[in-house]
């Protein structure tokens, strides 16, 4: 059975609920999986699974989540070759062209890493509380089985 990782980081509970709705299609369609909260996480339990799955939040000016920095420079340490990767996460639109950097810029460490992007990131708005956003972190996660069974 493939297994999956999916941490996240968050201060109002949307990127729980974020990495919650990905774990459950994860689960649905046949993948063991693991969610942890991002400062209790270590970068290197990616070297042991097939799915690396992050959530982060973008804090004000395209800022990554202070609780998140440290695993985020730690990605530089570890060695994900062959491993898929995905990042989905909450910003506010009402930064304008910094909404959801964190996502992209997460995305940009784990290829850094080695891994192999398994479909594209996915940044929701505030809370997933549309019936949209649902489908679309639903087919995020469909679309990183499939590239894990690819």
């Amino acid at each position: 059975m493939a297994t999956a990782k999916v941490v996240f980081a968050t201060i109002t509970g949307n990127n729980e609920d974020i990495a919650d709705i990905i774990a459950q299609t994860l689960e649905e369609n046949g993948m063991d999986v693991e969610v942890e909260e991002i400062s209790q996480a270590d970068p290197a339990d990616f070297e042991e699974v097939d799915l690396c799955v992050v959530c982060p939040y973008t804090y004000d000016e395209g800022s990554l989540p202070d609780e998140g920095i440290d695993f985020y420079e730690e990605l530089a340490d570890v060695d994900l070759t062959g491993k898929v990767y995905g990042v989905a996460g909450s910003g506010d639109t009402f930064y304008g062209e910094y909404f959801g950097l964190a996502v992209d810029k997460f995305g940009q460490a784990l290829a850094n890493a080695g891994a192999k992007q398994g479909a594209q990131n996915v940044k929701i708005n505030l809370a997933p509380d549309s019936d949209e956003d649902i489908k679309h972190l639903d087919d995020f996660a469909k679309a990183l089985v499939k590239a894990v069974n690819a």
